[in-house]
């Protein structure tokens, strides 16, 4: 009898999920896995542009140690896409209440790029919520040093003409219509992911299926227009929870070198891993990342 040979973790196919109602507003999740005394549960927070289908390889494995939770943010993925102002403290409050009405109980949070700030946001404000927070790549400013030399005028101006100019509805809309073409999403991909072979039809497919909802444009203009949130030091002084975080350290998008030395500075009893992968490693390196998270989950 022919032994069944295990798939690859990165054809899998995404969980179903259902709908959670939030301020008048449908959000999509997936649950999976069984609730366990033991251990806390994970809760997965997408960055900009993904969903819950960007975990669908790590929820594949983990769901077998843990009771697994992965959500659209307002505006992305599945859930609704009104026209409001979206901010770090908007989906702080949604992940924090998701966690108390769904979870029932203090959640490992785990978030990639922009899921990574809002999950600081929860941990910082809702300490309550939170039993530990894992960040892969995060986003989030620190701010400017003092020793930084001081702005050039002419590109200060330049640089507030730009956004000034993209806050205008027209610009964005273009801008839009631009960045979601299956190309150029595809050409984006190609840029953050270090192994190109990670960059399929589906995960192109699962970028791109949002961008179509009606609301997607607003959403995204509304990056030109968000409030500028708290600073990363400033929410890692306000928390407590046990800090794990994974770098893909090809990133184009940040110095993953000079960021760890800034986590590492305000709060130096994280534990942190450098992986070779880009911008998302739960999607470019699941098995890697999900060797590290369990480890780091059961060891709290």
């Amino acid at each position: 009898m022919t032994a069944a040979i295990a798939p690859n973790i990165h054809a899998v196919s995404a969980l179903p999920g259902q709908f959670w109602s939030w301020e008048g507003h449908d959000i999509y999740y997936v649950a999976a896995g069984e609730p366990r005394g033991d251990r806390p549960p994970l809760l997965l927070v997408h960055g900009f542009g993904a969903s819950t289908d960007h975990w669908r390889k790590n929820i594949h494995e983990l769901q077998a140690d843990f009771e697994v939770w992965a959500i659209d943010l307002l505006g992305f993925g599945r859930s609704a896409k009104p026209d409001r102002q979206y901010s770090g403290q908007l989906w702080r409050n949604q992940l924090h209440h998701f966690i108390q009405e769904m979870i029932g109980r203090p959640t490992v949070i785990a978030g990639n790029s922009l899921g990574g700030y809002a999950s600081l946001c929860v941990a910082a404000d809702h300490p309550e919520s939170v039993a530990g927070v894992v960040l892969l790549n995060s986003a989030g400013p620190f701010p400017d040093g003092a020793a930084a030399a001081p702005p050039n005028p002419w590109q200060t101006a330049i640089r507030q003409t730009i956004q000034m100019f993209m806050l205008q509805p027209f610009p964005s809309w273009l801008l839009f219509q631009y960045v979601r073409q299956r190309r150029n999403v595809r050409k984006t991909l190609q840029q953050v992911y270090i192994d190109q072979t990670v960059v399929t039809d589906q995960l192109v497919d699962d970028i791109l299926r949002p961008a179509n909802d009606l609301g997607a444009a607003q959403v995204f203009a509304s990056v030109f227009k968000s409030p500028k949130g708290d600073t990363v030091d400033a929410l890692l002084a306000q928390m407590s929870a046990p800090l794990l975080i994974l770098w893909g350290e090809g990133d184009p998008w940040m110095d993953t070198r000079r960021r760890s030395e800034q986590f590492r500075q305000h709060y130096p009893q994280l534990q942190e891993h450098f992986l070779q992968a880009g911008h998302c490693p739960h999607d470019e390196v699941p098995q890697q990342v999900n060797q590290l998270m369990r480890d780091w989950v059961l060891s709290l």
